[in-house]
């Protein structure tokens, strides 16, 4: 996949996978250095959806990769991230959505919890790890004034904020098995395994 030709090539960063929740369906999601968000569907071979955050993004993720397209998270340069609702998309004004500035720094990565796709880390440039939960509005969706269904965004709360590093965390993955369980790598040539308590009080 790559710009038609004349089209200027930006850099792309960041990749991932979802709405696979059928044998058929299926999108690929690329994240690119200018800002760009593009959202290509497999299954016809085309561009879904597009947008731009202003910033470099580093890293995107969807909560989940088997289901019908739930939730996108969105992190970039200049320590903001974008979660984006995935379920309703509006014909001109695209995925309804909701940012955060997380970090001081580059939000590196992000990564939702595999026993509830509701919790995500983030993981910062300073060294930091933030667990976040997203709740969801009272009404997912809402006509605008020419009918059209468009999406509500929710809300994001800081459930918990660590500093392990001085160097930036740039990978981390979650346990499938034991809930809590994650590792993480930064540039001071550490591995850490974390372990995260109290995930099925929030």
């Amino acid at each position: 996949m790559e710009p038609v030709q004349g089209e200027s090539k930006r850099d792309c960063w960041t990749v991932a996978f979802g709405n696979a929740y059928n044998q058929e369906e299926r999108v690929v999601c690329a994240g690119y250095d200018n800002g760009d968000i593009k959202l290509f569907d497999l299954k016809n071979m085309s561009l879904r959806w597009e947008t731009n955050i202003k910033n470099g993004v580093c890293s995107v993720e969807f909560d989940r990769k088997d289901v019908n397209m739930n939730k996108l998270v969105a992190t970039s340069l200049e320590g903001k991230f974008h979660v984006f609702d995935m379920r309703t998309q509006h014909p001109t004004k695209g995925f309804a959505s909701v940012s955060e500035k997380a970090h001081k720094s580059t939000v590196w990565q992000v990564r939702h919890l595999p026993q509830n796709r509701d919790i995500f880390v983030t993981s910062g440039g300073a060294g930091s790890l933030h667990l976040w939960k997203y709740e969801y509005p009272a009404q997912r969706s809402k006509k605008d004034s020419e009918g059209a269904e468009m999406g509500v965004a929710g809300s994001i709360s800081l459930l918990q904020n660590v500093t392990l590093s001085t160097q930036p965390i740039s990978s981390l993955d979650w346990s499938p098995d034991k809930k809590g369980l994650c590792v993480c790598g930064a540039f001071d040539q550490t591995v850490r395994v974390l372990i995260v308590t109290k995930l099925n009080k929030v």
